[in-house]
């Protein structure tokens, strides 16, 4: 991986959080289907940028997965935060709990399997971790749309800084990564 595909990724990515930044304002009064909307139509677009821009796509196949899995323990900070606006009864505690206490779990085991990624039973702790990671970020990206639909002001944090920033920039890289995680350890067993 040359120092290129970082320079572009990291610059790809600051551009893209000073984008959510600037549009925070128009996101307020977002309806919850454009919020989800929102979410698959960047991870696509991560997706896509993966696999059809070069030095991304060098990046992506080669930087370490750990790294990959380490990004997840943002999870940790955002399951925290819903808990602590739950308890201001600024969020939808129905809303909120679940979604947190399945990022911050996530977010947990991230660390020991990180430690254990040398270890023969790697490859299957890691499957089974981004399994269930996957699966808690998509039921927080559709438990959102839920309660977005039966009440828009009950999930009105998520419109706003810096919660806004999940949906605009943290959950698509998030369901990206996953995905990404799932390619390569595809990819590695073509390989061996």
């Amino acid at each position: 991986m040359t120092g290129n595909s970082n320079r572009l990724v990291t610059l790809v990515l600051l551009g893209w959080v000073c984008f959510a930044v600037a549009l925070t304002g128009s996101f307020h009064s977002t309806s919850a289907p454009a919020v989800a909307a929102t979410v698959w139509t960047l991870t696509a677009l991560a997706l896509i940028a993966c696999w059809k821009i070069g030095p991304i796509r060098a990046w992506a196949l080669n930087v370490d997965v750990r790294w990959l899995v380490l990004f997840h323990l943002t999870r940790l900070f955002a399951g925290l935060y819903f808990l602590m606006l739950c308890h201001r009864g600024e969020l939808s505690c129905a809303f909120a709990f679940p979604a947190a206490w399945g990022d911050i779990i996530v977010a947990v085991l991230a660390l020991p399997l990180v430690a254990a990624m040398r270890t023969p039973l790697a490859k299957t702790l890691l499957v089974v971790w981004n399994t269930i990671g996957l699966i808690d970020i998509v039921f927080v990206v559709f438990s959102a749309l839920r309660f977005g639909l039966r009440d828009w002001q009950s999930m009105h944090a998520l419109r706003e800084l810096p919660l806004s920033l999940l949906p605009m920039f943290l959950v698509p890289l998030i369901i990206a990564s996953h995905v990404l995680i799932f390619f390569r350890v595809a990819q590695a067993r073509g390989t061996s």
